[in-house]
């Protein structure tokens, strides 16, 4: 799915979320290490899960999935390149996902339904963690991602119509990157800000990438939660106060979009 800028500057209870049943949980077999980098994001991530608090609002909806493995005793994340041959935004990077669909039971079944028919990740075999603050791309759909573990010798089969490529980003890369830069932008709705933008050079394939817009949002944000360090660039965030900034900054968009959607009916 194609994802649009949000800045690079950006109440109740929170809902655990699970995979649907206990027995489509994976066993994972992972040694001391592994595990314990697990867990220390798994509690850190729980900590920002906001469940259902925003699937109310009215807006289309589109979820992506965020996949973290551990590979050498660190994080890190799984994105694609979308396909040439799409209308919209192609070549660009992203994370599996898209549209809600009417056989979605909700944001997380619309992410791993996506997962699965973008890059053949079988929805049993991810450990769904949580679901972070939503994004609103330049369509003005409702963009929600969800946060699941995968295991590091997953094989993607890319889907030719949808994913041209998928690669690994070592998470740590979202805060401490080599190469960085924002870039200005303003919304359909008049809402004004700067974006991140990363390129990343791959070892694995020998090719560079640029992740940037909505995709680089979600990636920092993820990278913020888990890590809890200052990054070496500027974000609107105040991090002492990660949650409620995160929400309100979030707030704040949703109401620029909703003002200018009221003002064309």
């Amino acid at each position: 799915m194609a994802l649009a800028p949000l800045p690079a500057g950006v109440g109740g209870r929170r809902q655990q979320v699970l995979p649907a049943s206990a027995s489509s949980r994976p066993r994972w077999r992972e040694g001391g290490e592994r595990k314990s980098v697990r867990e220390k994001a798994r509690l850190r991530l729980r900590e920002f899960d906001v469940g259902d608090r925003f699937s109310h609002l009215p807006l289309p909806k589109a979820s992506v999935l965020l996949p973290l493995m551990v590979r050498a005793g660190k994080l890190h994340l799984l994105l694609t390149v979308r396909s040439m041959q799409l209308r919209r935004s192609p070549g660009e990077v992203c994370f599996p996902g898209g549209k809600s669909e009417a056989i979605d039971k909700d944001e997380i079944d619309t992410a791993l339904r996506e997962a699965k028919e973008e890059v053949g990740l079988q929805p049993e075999n991810v450990e769904v963690i949580c679901r972070l603050v939503p994004g609103i791309d330049k369509m003005n759909y409702l963009v929600t991602p969800v946060v699941g573990f995968i295991e590091d010798t997953f094989q993607p089969i890319p889907n030719p119509d949808e994913v041209s490529n998928v690669f690994v980003v070592p998470l740590e890369y979202f805060v401490k990157p080599l190469n960085y830069q924002t870039v200005p932008y303003k919304t359909s709705s008049g809402y004004q800000g700067r974006m991140h933008s990363f390129t990343y050079d791959d070892p694995e394939h020998k090719m560079s990438f640029r992740i940037w817009g909505l995709t680089a949002h979600f990636a920092v944000f993820l990278a913020l939660v888990i890590f809890r360090k200052r990054p070496t660039f500027e974000v609107g965030y105040d991090l002492d106060n990660l949650i409620s900034s995160s929400e309100n900054h979030f707030m704040h968009l949703y109401a620029s979009v909703y003002e200018r959607k009221k003002s064309n009916i």
